[in-house]
């Protein structure tokens, strides 16, 4: 009778024997690293909640002061206004080549992009509301 031995991990360029199946290439059952893809998401998923954020925070206090069209168009400019800065984020990432998209190297550089995207998107939002706010009682 054989000895069972553990496999070891599959790794990309490696092809699985599956029972039943033909050869598989191991990247059909793994989850490939695109860093390109990711930032493109993140700052799909940031820009929605930026949005969000400012009609139920910032315009919510803007319509309060003036039932104008004011917060309709100041949702406008905030909104065209964050999407250069957003964009430069995803352009910086966009420049890589496919061996650079799939480089774990780059973990550290990424996590800090997305953590200033997030901060950006959620801290916006408030920011704006605070400096309104501090101008309509200054104003008053």
């Amino acid at each position: 009778m054989a000895k069972a031995t553990a496999q070891s991990p599959v790794k990309l360029g490696q092809t699985l024997k599956v029972a039943g199946a033909t050869h598989l290439p191991a990247r059909a059952a793994t989850h490939r690293l695109d860093w390109r893809k990711r930032m493109s998401d993140t700052v799909a998923y940031a820009l929605l909640v930026y949005t969000t954020l400012q009609i139920f925070v910032t315009i919510n206090v803007m319509s309060d002061q003036n039932a104008s069209m004011l917060p309709l168009f100041a949702l406008v400019v905030l909104v065209a206004g964050i999407i250069p800065l957003f964009r430069h984020y995803e352009r910086h990432w966009e420049g890589l080549g496919d061996a650079g998209a799939a480089d774990p190297a780059y973990r550290t550089l990424f996590r800090r992009d997305q953590l200033s995207v997030w901060l950006f998107a959620v801290g916006l939002p408030f920011a704006v509301t605070g400096l309104f706010k501090l101008a309509v009682s200054l104003l008053a």
